[in-house]
């Protein structure tokens, strides 16, 4: 008997050990004000809040040019005096790129952490994981980038209670404005290829209605290519989506394998004389390295084309500015939308004068959207609102007027692929 409790007692330690070591994975707790990147014991009195962003997974690429801003913020919210009199406190999680971790990196958040809000997720997929766990918890989570359409039918249907917004807008737009785009540059058949996930699947289908209205003819409309996003080969799925002589082919990726279809296209010499266009979802430095160089040096992207949630708030340059002083270079994709969903987290909680979920959802209208006094400077919106003022903040990516819906209107900048490999962005487009 002894012999077997003491077996029984180490079982449970190896155990209680694995399940703590899990939950600790691929997670800081940071608290500016005190020490920069040191873990920091929360006193239960000031504002905690979180991210769910990818560091690693299929959209690294793009989650890791974000990621930094957010400890930005709080460090200049806190050297201003913090929310409600104290400094807020961030636990930052990596999702991964995949819905079952960011599921239980939401899960550690709000039962673990206790945070009030949420900078998060990137991928709409993982959001989707995500806010199924903020909901019930009375987290309010602020996705700087998850565009799938069906965030809006949900929230329309009231299934998230206003815990959810973001600070991207809708692929509803984004597919409105690259078929205008497609109009423009003379396209008449399209074929298009998406990653199988919230995001592909609705992007998918907001452009198809959208060109189609257009006067536009979508190829495989009948047979939509969507690909795996666990897969590692795409051969059949290159084929099928090329298939049928196309003017262009509208691709939604994820940058990793996105690299891995797009490169198969032209090794099969599919791709020839078609045009390419892309989304935000691929957006990155390295993206066109990734895909890589035909046997005559060239990139294989060069005059690809696409477009991505443009930044043209009255914070942008600020924002720039001390990204530089602090960074030493310029900020990534998104990294304004990061910045504007943790500005409206601490805001709200400020005027709500309370460090609770309940209290920022019940605000984040009201200093998003509201009829205060404008202000692109959180420190000076953190001001006014202690002094029983309103405010209307004016984000860096935009006015990020959130509606019923958690929805905000913006607008994209159009990009290309150069014969270096650069990516440089040529015109703006708002969708009309």
């Amino acid at each position: 008997m002894p012999k077997f409790s003491v077996s029984l007692f180490l079982s449970l330690v190896t155990i209680f050990s694995g399940l703590l070591m899990s939950a600790c994975e691929n997670t800081t707790t940071t608290n500016p004000a005190n020490n920069n990147n040191t873990s920091a014991t929360n006193t239960g009195k000031g504002l905690k809040i979180g991210t769910l962003l990818p560091t690693t997974g299929d959209l690294a690429s793009i989650g890791q040019q974000m990621v930094a801003s957010v400890p930005l913020l709080v460090e200049t919210v806190n050297a201003c005096g913090g929310v409600n009199g104290e400094p807020v406190t961030l636990v930052e999680v990596d999702d991964q790129t995949d819905p079952k971790a960011g599921a239980a990196g939401m899960t550690k958040l709000a039962t673990v952490d206790k945070v009030a809000g949420v900078v998060g997720s990137f991928a709409s997929s993982v959001s989707t994981a995500a806010i199924s766990v903020a909901t019930p918890n009375k987290v309010m989570l602020i996705s700087p980038g998850s565009t799938s359409p069906v965030f809006t039918e949900k929230a329309q249907k009231g299934d998230f209670q206003g815990y959810w917004a973001r600070t991207a807008p809708p692929d509803t737009y984004q597919a409105l404005a690259l078929a205008q785009l497609a109009k423009k540059k003379g396209f008449q058949r399209v074929s298009t290829v998406v990653i199988n996930n919230d995001y592909g699947v609705g992007f998918e289908k907001a452009f198809v209605e959208t060109f189609e209205k257009l006067g536009g003819t979508v190829v495989n409309k009948d047979k939509p290519v969507r690909y795996d996003p666990k897969a590692q080969t795409f051969d059949t799925e290159a084929a099928a989506a090329f298939a049928g002589k196309p003017d262009a082919v509208l691709a939604v990726m994820y940058a990793e394998t996105g690299s891995l279809f797009l490169k198969a296209a032209y090794q099969q010499g599919v791709a020839k004389g078609v045009q390419i266009m892309l989304t935000d979802g691929v957006k990155s430095d390295t993206f066109p390295e990734q895909v890589g160089k035909g046997p005559d040096g060239k990139y294989l992207l060069t005059g690809a084309i696409g477009t991505v949630p443009g930044s043209d708030g009255k914070a942008l340059e600020a924002f720039k500015k001390l990204w530089q002083e602090k960074k030493g270079s310029s900020p990534g994709e998104y990294a304004p939308q990061a910045w504007d969903a943790a500005a409206l987290l601490v805001l709200s909680a400020q005027a709500a004068k309370e460090n609770t979920g309940v209290g920022i959802a019940g605000k984040l209208r009201e200093v998003a959207a509201g009829e205060g006094t404008e202000v692109s400077d959180v420190c000076e919106g953190l001001k006014l609102l202690k002094e029983g003022q309103k405010i209307n903040y004016q984000g860096a990516s935009g006015n990020v007027d959130v509606d019923a819906n958690g929805d905000v209107v913006g607008v994209y900048d159009v990009w290309t692929v150069g014969d270096d490999g650069k990516i440089k962005v040529i015109d703006k487009v708002s969708p009309q």
